[in-house]
Parts: structure tokens; C-alpha cells; sequence
């Protein structure tokens, strides 16, 4: 059974009653609702494969749709499909088979076994007693990866056509202590951009006066400059901007017992401050730019 056996839809787009801006708010990897079929097959329990969920991230954006911003989540886990990835990063290790010519098998994320189908939860653990069929990975893509990113994109340019300009602000967590020790301590966001090539920098200049100016400590582009998505949605020149925030879990929940912590409604009220500040840059502002004549 490959299909998303859950209560929930395998992912939702809330849109406003009125739309406020062009502005977008995505939650890719805060999905809870584990397949039967797939905790079968894992050989790690419950609460370690948790461990790679954006845990309660789509409830701290849930509300911007009730305040004339569309909001997308998705519920299923991202160790179950990744929707941040490309559509085939896949690892050859983790399947009985051949897999087909157009998978990208060299990839960074692969090698790290975070590929579309992950192979570890996010500290290292396998996740699979057994090997997948390749039929396995494929469908799984066929029927929730690929249904997703087709919402996303149909969502993006309506955006794009009735506003002329789009922002997809990519909404993630990340654990509050890195893997390595020579890591510092993590801020409460990181800010990604891809280095100032996803979105216009008067919009990542927004986030980070917003925010720190709420109280809290920011990073741009480390450890995470942004996935696939804030990649493949933002171009800048076409108006399109993509921009991924990292929140550190310790902020707003309870890391190891996976609980919501007391500063939940909290962050969940700087996100709504940050959304209508957003919401007033000029439309202008954000393209389509004209490339300079010569």
C-alpha cells in the first residue's frame, strides 16, 4: 500500500476570503500522519522518525489565512517523500532494482540520504529493514510528491497573473544544536536566500529588521541557504521570489518530548507581524524588473 492512508488529505491549500498580498506561506516538512504500511517497514519506532518533522510549524502560520494569506501544508512526513527536493534525487542503496536513467543518484542530499525518498531520519538512523522496490519509490512520487508541486506551481501563478508579482516564504524548523560541535549556537532564524538569488534583498532586509526588531536573533544563509523549493520557485527577474526561514524548534517547543512549548502563540503572533509587513512593500518593488539596457 503506497497510497497516504491518513485521515487528512496528503496536502492543503487554505486561501483567504480576500487576499491581502501576493504572499505565500508554505509548511513542506511539518507533516505528522505516518502511513501504516511505511511505520511496517521502518526499523526505527515512532518517535525517532519524528525527529525530522517541522513539528507544529504549520500551526504557527495556520491563522495568516484567516488575514488574506493562503497557506499550504503538507501531512505527510518528509521521511516518507521529501517535497524539498528534485523529483527523482534518489539513492541506489536503498532499492531492489535498477533505478531509471532520469533519477539523480549523485547528489549531495543523496549521498546524505536525504533524498526525495529518504534513506536516514535526520540524525543519521536508517530507516528501512529491507530494501524498496523502485516500483515503491516511484509511485509514491507519482501520487504525492508530484500532485503537490502541481498545486504549488498552479497556486504561484495565479498569484503571479493577478498580482504580477508572487513570494513564497518557505516556512521550515531546524533542531537548536548543529550536529557538529564546532558548530555555534544556532539563532532563532536563518534566514535563506541562496545567496541573494531567490528573492529581490529588500525582502530578506524585511525579514531580518522584522524579526530581530521582535527580539530575535537572525543568520542569513547558514547552515540552511534553502532547499529545492526557494531553488526552483524563486526568480527574481520575473517577479517570482522565493525565501526559506528557518526556526529554531527551542523557541517555540519542547525538542525532546516533541511538545508545544509556552512561546507557541508567541511566535505565532510575529509571524502574523511579519506577514503584513511583507504585505506593504509596494508591489513595484518586487518586478518583473527589465534587465538594463547596454
Amino acid at each position: 500500500m503506497t497510497e497516504f492512508d491518513g485521515e487528512l488529505p496528503p496536502f492543503e491549500i487554505v486561501e483567504p476570503a480576500q487576499w491581502r498580498a501576493p504572499i505565500i506561506f508554505n509548511s513542506p516538512h511539518s507533516g505528522s500522519v505516518y502511513p501504516k504500511s511505511f511505520l511496517n517497514a521502518s526499523r526505527i519506532d515512532l518517535a525517532t522518525l519524528r525527529r525530522s518533522e517541522d513539528s507544529f510549524m504549520d500551526e504557527l502560520i495556520a491563522d495568516l489565512s484567516n488575514r488574506g494569506f493562503p497557506v499550504v501544508r503538507v501531512n505527510f512526513p518528509r521521511c516518507y517523500v521529501d517535497v524539498n527536493r528534485e523529483p527523482y534525487e534518489l539513492d541506489p542503496r536503498m532499492f531492489a532494482g535498477r533505478l531509471p536513467s532520469f533519477a539523480n543518484t549523485r547528489s549531495m542530499r543523496v549521498a546524505g540520504g536525504l533524498g526525495t525518498i529518504p534513506r536516514v531520519v535526520g540524525d543519521g538512523q536508517e530507516i528501512y529493514r529491507d530494501r524498496l522496490s523502485v516500483e515503491e519509490a516511484l509511485q509514491r512520487i507519482e501520487m504525492l510528491y508530484k500532485p503537490y508541486h502541481r498545486a504549488l506551481r498552479r497556486l504561484i501563478n495565479r498569484v503571479h497573473q493577478h498580482f504580477g508579482t508572487a513570494v513564497i516564504v518557505d516556512c521550515h524548523s531546524m533542531p537548536s544544536v548543529g550536529v557538529s560541535r564546532d558548530e555555534p549556537r544556532r539563532p532563532d532564524i536563518v534566514i535563506g536566500d541562496r545567496y541573494g538569488t531567490s528573492c529581490a534583498p529588500l525582502l530578506a532586509d524585511l525579514v531580518e529588521k522584522v524579526m530581530s526588531g521582535l527580539g530575535h536573533s537572525i543568520g542569513r544563509n547558514k547552515p540552511y541557504a534553502g532547499g529545492f523549493i526557494t531553488e526552483h520557485y524563486g526568480n527574481p527577474a520575473s517577479g517570482l521570489h522565493a525565501i526559506q526561514l528557518e526556526l529554531n524548534r527551542a523557541i517555540y517547543m519542547d525538542e525532546r518530548r516533541r511538545e508545544r512549548g509556552p512561546r507557541l502563540a508567541e511566535i505565532a503572533s510575529d509571524f502574523t507581524v511579519l506577514a503584513e509587513a511583507l504585505a506593504n512593500v509596494p508591489l513595484g518593488d518586487l518586478g518583473p524588473f527589465q534587465a538594463a539596457a547596454e
